[in-house]
């Protein structure tokens, strides 16, 4: 391998990568017209990331119903009227030799502006406003729920994304199906966690071209205090391995108040999850969470802790994080001619 690990190429199916660096899907809350339809904004958003010299650029939550938003502000793919925009921006990245996937998602009882959010239970997010208590979606409802996220998949292969991720993490919808915290149901979905979330994978499985790999985020730990730890998720993400997922995307939290567990502040807390699943699950993985510092993300490719590196915040700041890194690094790198003289 070369000196810079982070630099080298990757490839998982038919998804081949410049380098082994991610941008992190982020909301931008700026779909101004509020029907879901991505705008200038993520347009300029996205494409300059690709400039940027980033290999794959992941495309903030999704949600598949309108009420599935975290806000209306947020992106959806419940209709075919949104691939055009989606289309647009898939066109855009290419051009730059960057790949492009979606995450596609629902908030579940986090949908702040849902008259009435749904949820495996009527149990209410903790903290009051902006939150409200939700629903529970009925078995029907739930078959009605997985068929949604296959539909929502249809869209993004027709849109021509190179890749699909699915958003298991962070309190939403799929995370909250499969936390004992959350889902206290006595159907099917309740006696088996990892059932709708298997479901899901399916019907996405079913839309989605051979080549093109299947990604899943997952909160690794639960921090609320008798939260599910890290044996529980990799109980989880064996079923999801087996029902189709091909990368694990680590993160952790999101799914109410921190208690006597906390999640760190430090670069690259989230690391170790990564590596145990890596190890104990057998699949590539993403690691995430404060590798904004370029030696850092290397390490972490450096070390085998996971065969990808995702960057967030940091990309927020410098849509050529990528580029930067490089020259931090000394990677001998291709700037865009436009640039070169800033180099």
């Amino acid at each position: 391998m070369s000196k810079n690990v982070l630099f080298t190429p990757y490839t998982i199916k038919g998804l081949e990568l410049k380098n082994r660096i991610v941008m992190a899907p982020m909301c931008q809350y700026s779909v101004t017209a509020k029907d879901g339809i991505p705008n200038d904004w993520h347009y300029v958003h996205y494409t300059s990331r690709a400039v940027g010299g980033t290999g794959l650029i992941i495309i903030e939550m999704t949600d598949v119903e309108p009420d599935g938003r975290i806000s209306d502000y947020d992106l959806g793919l419940w209709s075919d009227e949104h691939i055009p925009a989606f289309r647009r921006i898939v066109e855009g990245v290419h051009e730059h030799g960057t790949k492009i996937g979606i995450q596609i998602a629902h908030a579940g009882r986090k949908a702040e502006d849902a008259a009435e959010p749904v949820a495996p239970s009527a149990i209410e997010f903790p903290g009051g406003e902006p939150y409200k208590k939700p629903r529970a979606l009925t078995t029907e409802e739930v078959q009605g729920m997985v068929q949604k996220f296959g539909e929502a998949a249809r869209r993004a292969v027709a849109a021509g994304m190179d890749t699909i991720e699915i958003h298991g993490a962070h309190g939403y919808l799929i995370h909250q199906f499969h936390s004992p915290l959350t889902n206290k149901r006595d159907d099917i979905y309740g006696q088996d966690l990892s059932r709708f979330g298997v479901e899901v994978i399916q019907a996405i499985k079913k839309e989605m071209p051979e080549h093109m790999p299947l990604l899943f985020r997952i909160s690794a730990v639960e921090y609320a205090d008798g939260g599910y730890d890290i044996d529980h998720s990799i109980e989880l993400l064996k079923a999801y391995r087996d029902a189709g997922v091909d990368v694990i995307h680590v993160s952790s939290g999101g799914e109410g108040t921190p208690g006597a567990r906390r999640p760190g502040n430090h670069p690259g807390y989230q690391v170790p999850f990564a590596r145990q699943i890596r190890e104990e699950v057998g699949i590539p993985v993403i690691a995430v969470g404060r590798l904004d510092d370029p030696a850092m993300a290397q390490s972490v490719i450096g070390n085998e802790d996971a065969e990808l590196v995702a960057v967030g915040r940091g990309m927020l700041s410098d849509p050529y994080w990528a580029v930067h890194a490089a020259t931090a690094l000394g990677e001998d790198h291709k700037v865009p001619v436009q640039y070169e003289r800033a180099f």
